[in-house]
């Protein structure tokens, strides 16, 4: 797993556990630590393997840089330089005719890295203000989805000279509407976006402490409801959604917790505590089914699912199943939970 600090530093941590304990800590495997002569100089932002090889990752900081980095040698192989503090980048996790990384910027210009050519190939105009989340689509590898400052999440087909497909409405183009609030997706800034696995619908999340469930097709506001989700993030909030359950999750940070809700419902499931300051960002590994989360309390936990263990039928003093101890802090609530 990689993983990038407040310190500018990244690490890189082996996730098996060896020991077979139900606690146990992974193992840093190395660093690019402060000494390293590439080192983020600030914050770095987001990180991200290569989606084909592991063998190569890239990295962006405030520091207004984007790497990319050689695994092995822990070298950087490429430098972009902006003129704004970078808040996220993204790759296309199914992009097999481009190589294009997408780049928010504290500037309202998308800004989109070519991979092969090493150059910025071109910008995606349409914003006002600050582009704070970017995610590419994981069904068609020329989508692209944007969130910006001044309320507003844009879809757009890379390979088109205009770009912008869809400004999504929080309205669904109702006249009646406030004219104000027309075309925006939020009532505030928007820091967090996620497709679901699928690629069908794409989350968003807002400073007006909403969360939206969208038609990543038509851009139609699909109006479930989430209830209150608290956003108070300056920058860029990376959220995620489970791939592989028989229901599908959203884990949100939500102060020094995360609310994990049902995608299609709205429903709040759980609350998961652990961390003793804001979690930042939470990244859901499908392979294991288990959930990561990083927070400013200088700690990355792992969540597990609740195992369940038959016990005996003719213990009568215990229930028929019963919770495996290992797992009793897991992500699926109790009955009390709901």
């Amino acid at each position: 797993m990689l993983s990038g600090g407040s310190d500018g530093v990244i690490v890189l941590y082996d996730l098996e556990n060896s020991s077979r304990q139900p606690c146990y800590t992974c193992k840093a495997v190395c660093s690019v630590g402060r000494n390293h002569p590439d080192v983020h100089k600030y914050s770095v932002e987001t990180v991200q393997w290569y989606p084909h090889d592991t063998g190569m990752f890239t990295s962006s900081s405030f520091d207004k840089t984007l790497k990319v980095w050689d695994t092995n040698t822990l070298q950087t192989a490429d430098v972009f330089n902006f003129e704004e503090t970078v808040y996220s980048h993204h790759m296309s996790p199914v992009a097999t005719k481009h190589c294009l990384v997408a780049v928010g910027t504290r500037g309202p210009k998308v800004q989109l890295c070519d991979l092969k050519s090493g150059s910025c190939s071109h910008i995606l105009q349409g914003h006002r203000q600050e582009i704070l989340s970017v995610s590419w689509s994981p069904r068609y590898e020329y989508i692209l989805a944007t969130a910006s400052a001044d309320s507003r999440v844009k879809l757009w087909d890379v390979r088109r000279a205009s770009g912008c497909l869809i400004t999504l409405d929080q309205h669904n183009g109702k006249k009646s509407q406030a004219v104000e609030s027309a075309n925006t997706a939020h009532n505030g800034k928007v820091n967090g976006l996620c497709f679901t696995s699928d690629g069908l619908h794409l989350l968003t999340v807002g400073t007006d402490d909403r969360m939206r469930l969208w038609n990543s097709s038509n851009g139609e506001n699909t109006l479930v409801n989430y209830g209150k989700v608290c956003n108070d993030s300056r920058k860029g909030l990376k959220f995620t959604v489970s791939c592989g359950c028989s229901s599908e999750f959203v884990f949100v940070p939500y102060g020094s917790t995360i609310a994990v809700y049902t995608i299609y419902s709205g429903e709040q499931i759980t609350m998961l505590k652990g961390h003793y300051k804001s979690v930042d960002c939470c990244v859901f590994q499908s392979n294991f089914q288990e959930l990561y989360s990083g927070s400013r309390d200088c700690n990355i936990l792992a969540w597990v699912p609740s195992l369940y263990e038959a016990v005996p039928e003719d213990d009568e003093t215990t229930t028929k199943s019963q919770l495996n101890p290992a797992f009793e802090d897991a992500w699926s609530s109790s009955d009390e939970d709901g």
